[in-house]
């Protein structure tokens, strides 16, 4: 990788292609993280490219941090930039019959959860309402299962920050449910 970016950074347009070949899938799982509603992810992913060729020049290999860390931390802020310029929060929009159910189910009985994409519409409307901090904590930690010092890593925020975040985020999510009974 560090081979790739410096012919990059000589001009080479091979190395360039390449280069968004290998990072990509890391760039569109943090994109997608942020759940902007304004962009596309595709739209959102060439600003991040846009941003990395942009500084590309300013790029300095150090030792134990890889590229990919100065590219994630590049896209991150990338979308949070984006979420902030939105400047409103989406409103919890008509859910479908099947995702209504799974919300009901979070209020009372717990009873099974069968229905994948209904869970997955209701956690992603849910989302939707928190602040953008708040939904790349929520969905670095607990969807993909990152762990604290991974986020610290690709955020910039301290292992505290980053708990403190993901403990306040919990909070809001419980109380856009209406219960305490979620973790």
């Amino acid at each position: 990788m560090a081979a790739c970016v410096r012919r990059v950074q000589m001009g080479d347009q091979e190395a360039a292609q390449a280069l968004v070949v290998q990072t990509h899938p890391l760039v569109l799982k943090l994109v997608r993280a942020y759940r902007a509603q304004a962009h596309s992810d595709d739209d959102l992913v060439q600003e991040v490219y846009l941003a990395m060729f942009a500084r590309l020049d300013r790029y300095e290999q150090r030792p134990g941090i890889p590229f990919e860390h100065w590219l994630a931390r590049m896209a991150v802020n990338v979308c949070r930039d984006v979420l902030r310029a939105e400047g409103r929060r989406p409103k919890l929009g008509a859910l479908s019959p099947a995702a209504e159910q799974e919300l009901a189910t979070l209020h009372g009985d717990p009873g099974t959860h069968d229905n994948a994409s209904a869970a997955r519409e209701l956690v992603d409307a849910l989302l939707c309402r928190l602040p953008a901090d708040d939904r790349l904590v929520l969905t670095l930690l607990d969807l993909e299962q990152r762990s604290v010092a991974e986020i610290s890593a690709l955020t910039g925020w301290s292992k505290t920050l980053v708990k403190v975040r993901a403990f306040r985020a919990r909070l809001r999510l419980k109380t856009l449910v209406g219960t305490k009974e979620m973790p």
